[in-house]
């Protein structure tokens, strides 16, 4: 079976119909453990076949004289990893699969080793052998020729993106809901490292870094060097570009290491890259905390809880503030995508250093979660005052495997040239995509190869267009002001105000011998308007009189005001015993004005119209700003490329309603016939 590379879902279909032999032994939740492990361990095999027998020949002529293997078997093989057994999957024999596979797993190198600890993989063998199909999963993978020169790596990356969304489809979990589609891994990257392709080829000795903090199988990563290698093929030289990454899952992690042990750099063919791929969690275990990279790139989970590593980001947030990663005010539990953005602002590069560049893909809820002074809102205050977000990408829906949600690609940089300063460029791509023959789950549309061009060559022209908007930073400010209304209300005793009283808790606490007095007192003043200071007097006067009234307290008071007080905008204001005038807090408003713009001008034209003694109330500030008002930011892809649809002609909808009731009733015809 050796003509699979001709198309992904063959070869992944061909990988996956060995979940047949293990039906009855394993369930569908387990077919992963199985499947990709050896998926993988035929892939290490097929590098190393060609020198196998000079390996193994050279490892038993040495063995015994205290070398380190690490040092003398790797540039046999060409790769930072090896194997000194004597079997393979073809030649493990049917009598002892079990141990001489247990052989050949030990007898290689540990940097490859630990790809088959993380999955477990020896109790995953001793299960097999029980249930009598351990040969013949071995015999099936030994038939697959998935050597890199028959099966390249994107390829592959397509390979285990089939299998782990086949997992996580046949037992309706959400494996699949972290899978970046090769169309948007393909974009981001392209995005990424384009503008940068002039520098590239005119610097060939230069050597640069990406880094994924979410790395999965190493999607982006692997895409990112191919984008390196096609430099190279074109322009004859091309950098160097070192991985480095972090993954949460020890199994996805198991797949980027096996990824990163077949790749090489030309620079340095030896060099162990998949020891840059770290197990943990990115928020709060960064294994790579004092590194920082010239290119960054990340797909989180859209709406993911980070309650597991709450511990660890709020005290890093509280002892380093803006010193850490996470400066601003913290998003709510309930999302941690925006951590993400300020973690990757963290690790790129320093300016004097060169800078970085950032792309990261996330959901709509970024841009617009949370209101001015709440932490979403003041991560996005801290990425576009520090004029760090050089592009916001809109792309189509219905591009991933488990959610049809709007998706969009940001673009951090740190090194803005200078016809980006203060700027953010808007892309709308959200029409940009072909529709998928056959839908992949709610994938139904993926972004072309062309259309793939024309979003970079937008993004890399940075001109305004249809599509495409230049804007000043602080357009996506606003300050939130805080609008008061002076109190004009009196007193009407009624029967509306009583019906009103029986629902307020205070009033409900009284005896029903108190709220019968109350109300008989009440009704003797049924026959005039009162101020809204005589509720007060009235009250406290009455309950000297009467000791069974019980005790007049503010929360009775409130309860007699919120039943009886009745607004007219033709009164004075009401004043406290100082004189100042007292706020009606139901006619309280809030306000968004556009930074930029006057908060006085704004309430002249905007508010005074329609509430003419309505002001400013002077103690609403922001924490960190001497004006007056909350700061926030948002980003409204729909306010800003709105494009106003005129309804349709009557005359044009009435033809298609007789047109639609007239098939209704050829079809009602049919079936009375």
């Amino acid at each position: 079976m050796t003509n699979t590379n001709s198309n992904n879902a063959t070869l992944a279909d061909f990988i996956w119909k060995n979940a047949d032999v293990l039906w009855g032994n394993f369930k569908h939740v387990d077919f992963g453990k199985v499947i990709l492990p050896f998926t993988l361990l035929r892939r290490l095999e097929c590098v190393l076949e060609p020198t196998r027998t000079q390996v193994a020949s050279t490892h038993q002529a040495m063995a015994n004289q205290g070398v380190d293997m690490d040092l003398i078997l790797p540039p046999i093989t060409g790769y930072p990893f090896y194997n000194t057994s004597n079997y393979d999957l073809g030649s493990l024999g049917a009598t002892r699969t079990r141990q001489n596979l247990e052989d050949y797993i030990s007898s290689f190198s540990a940097n490859a080793r630990v790809i088959f600890e993380q999955f477990d993989f020896a109790n995953t063998i001793a299960r097999m052998d029980r249930g009598g199909v351990l040969y013949k999963i071995c015999q099936n993978f030994a038939a697959i020729d998935m050597h890199p020169n028959t099966v390249p790596e994107r390829t592959m990356s397509n390979v285990y993106e089939h299998l782990i969304r086949k997992f996580g489809a046949e037992v309706n979990e959400a494996a699949e809901d972290f899978m970046t589609p090769r169309d948007v891994v393909h974009l981001a990257i392209e995005l990424l490292l384009a503008p940068d392709e002039k520098i590239f080829v005119n610097n060939p000795g230069l050597i640069t870094t990406l880094y994924d903090p979410t790395i999965g199988t190493s999607g982006f990563i692997s895409d990112g060097m191919e984008h390196v290698d096609t430099l190279r093929d074109r322009y004859g030289n091309a950098p160097t570009i070192i991985p480095y990454g972090q993954e949460l899952e020890p199994e996805t992690h198991a797949v980027a290491l096996a990824s990163m042990l077949l790749k090489t750099i030309p620079t340095d063919p030896g060099r162990d890259l998949s020891q840059n791929i770290k197990l943990g969690s990115t928020l709060s275990n960064d294994q790579l905390a004092n590194e920082k990279f010239n290119y960054c790139v990340s797909n989180p989970p859209f709406g993911k809880k980070w309650e597991m590593d709450q511990k660890a980001v709020v005290k890093e947030h509280t002892d380093q503030k803006f010193e850490g990663r996470f400066g601003p005010k913290l998003p709510r539990v309930s999302d941690g995508s925006m951590l993400f953005l300020l973690h990757l602002l963290s690790k790129l590069e320093d300016p004097e250093k060169g800078g970085g560049r950032a792309a990261i893909v996330l959901s709509g809820s970024p841009l617009f979660n949370g209101g001015a002074g709440q932490g979403e809102s003041e991560i996005r205050r801290h990425l576009l005052e520090k004029d760090v977000v050089e592009a916001i990408i809109a792309l189509p829906q219905e591009i991933f495997f488990r959610t049809g949600i709007a998706t969009y690609i940001w673009i951090l940089s740190n090194k803005k040239p200078k016809h980006r300063k203060g700027k953010v460029q808007l892309i709308n791509a959200t029409d940009m995509y072909e529709a998928l023959r056959k839908s992949e789950g709610n994938k139904r549309r993926k972004i072309s190869d062309d259309q793939i061009r024309d979003i970079v060559t937008m993004y890399s022209d940075c001109e305004a267009s249809k599509k495409s908007l230049i804007m000043d930073a602080q357009d996506f400010g606003y300050r939130r002001i805080k609008v008061l209304r002076p109190l004009r209300m009196k007193i009407v005793i009624s029967d509306a105000g009583f019906e009103k009283l029986f629902e307020e808790k205070a009033w409900a606490k009284r005896s029903e011998d108190q709220r019968s007095a109350w109300t008989d007192l009440l009704r003797e003043a049924m026959s005039s308007e009162h101020d809204w200071h005589w509720v007060e007097s009235f009250a406290k006067d009455a309950a000297k009189k009467d000791t069974t009234l019980g005790k007049v307290d503010t929360a009775l008071i409130k309860s007699f005001r919120a039943a009886f007080g009745v607004r007219d905008p033709e009164l004075e204001p009401v004043v406290d015993k100082k004189g100042k005038v007292i706020v009606d807090d139901d006619m309280t408003d809030y306000e968004n004005v556009p930074l930029g713009i006057d908060i006085q001008d704004y309430l002249v034209t905007e508010v005074l119209p329609h509430a003419d003694d309505a002001y400013i109330d002077e103690t609403f500030k922001d924490e960190t700003d001497e004006g007056v008002g909350v700061v926030g930011y948002e980003i409204n892809f729909n306010r800003y490329f709105y494009e106003y649809q005129p309804p349709r002609d009557l005359e044009e909808i009435d033809t298609d309603l007789n047109a639609v009731e007239a098939r209704i009733a050829a079809m009602l015809a049919e079936v009375t016939e």
